[in-house]
């Protein structure tokens, strides 16, 4: 069985790796295009394309997935089966072109969440459990065929940084249940029900990291989770911007004779903690970085930043 596997980040490497380790032909690798970035504008390349490199396996960078020349490259390959975690949308002469199909890893329970940013959603909005879906590609995205499901807990403690490496490697042993199911023929396919209504999962734009004081303590707090450690939350402190990383959802213990104050006002003693007043309470911060500072724990912040 041939296989291409499409995909760019770090998240997709554990799918593209427990392929490579279990003997699959995979005979080209699509990622995206070199970029520059960070300090000195050096050049920075994909994730998967790195891993493909490392192991001989040829890399498709395409500009444009409609070209005519990629089209019928990719079909120089003769693919049996497309694989696609963590791409970008792909056209209909790109997915519909294996014989056995093309099915993307996509990180939610769908119908839930589908859209650009599942992870997010799922701990921005509090739910306890989140996993991930194979599913035969079709033209509406992320309403194909589902294959199979991996549930996993979302713990009081995670973020999504800790929720994206546990998925991740969950979604690299469901690619290899997906694929191992195709080769031998016998695999569930079960339809997506598209008029029921499921929680989207848009993408994450700087407005959506703002925090909203008249929220409650606990819809902050899962704000803040669900965009740790990047984007991160934020706010102003002090006239400038402001990432929270870490909150606490227990109870402050307030000065006595403090008085409630508006929600976005905080109360802190400039020593150990920081307050901020919330739709219904107050909300601990623990793990913040203000512009211009390097990221710091509360005591330590306050330690060098004094605030009115």
């Amino acid at each position: 069985m041939r296989i291409i596997f499409l995909g760019t980040p770090d998240f997709a490497v554990p799918s593209l790796k427990v392929l490579v380790d279990n003997g699959f032909n995979v005979v080209a690798v699509v990622t995206a295009t070199d970029k520059r970035a960070g300090r000195g504008n050096k050049i920075k390349t994909s994730a998967v394309k790195d891993f493909a490199l490392e192991h001989n396996i040829p890399v498709l960078q395409p500009e444009r997935l409609k070209a005519p020349e990629f089209i019928e490259e990719l079909a120089s390959y003769q693919a049996d089966l497309q694989i696609v975690v963590a791409f970008r949308m792909l056209p209909e002469a790109v997915w519909n072109m294996p014989s056995l199909g093309t099915f993307n890893l996509h990180a939610s329970l769908l119908p839930d969440y589908r859209g650009a940013a599942p992870i997010n959603w799922a701990i921005i909005n509090g739910e306890k459990e989140t996993g991930v879906t194979t599913f035969f590609l079709k033209q509406k995205i992320d309403t194909g065929n589902i294959i199979f499901q991996e549930k996993a807990p979302i713990l009081p403690e995670d973020n999504i940084g800790t929720m994206y490496e546990k998925l991740k490697n969950i979604g690299g042993g469901l690619v290899l249940k997906t694929v191992r199911a195709i080769q031998a023929g016998k695999y569930p396919q079960t339809a997506q029900d598209l008029s029921k209504e499921t929680p989207p999962a848009p993408k994450i734009f700087r407005e959506t990291c703002e925090i909203d004081w008249n929220k409650t303590s606990e819809q902050v707090h899962n704000l803040v989770r669900g965009l740790a450690p990047i984007p991160a939350a934020w706010t102003m402190l002090s006239g400038k911007n402001c990432k929270i990383y870490k909150t606490s959802l227990a109870t402050p213990q307030l000065p006595e004779g403090v008085e409630a104050k508006q929600p976005g006002e905080y109360v802190t003693d400039n020593k150990k903690y920081l307050y901020f007043k919330t739709g219904d309470g107050f909300i601990a911060v623990e793990d913040l970085k203000l512009e211009g500072k390097k990221r710091m724990d509360v005591k330590s912040f306050l330690s060098g930043n004094k605030l009115d």
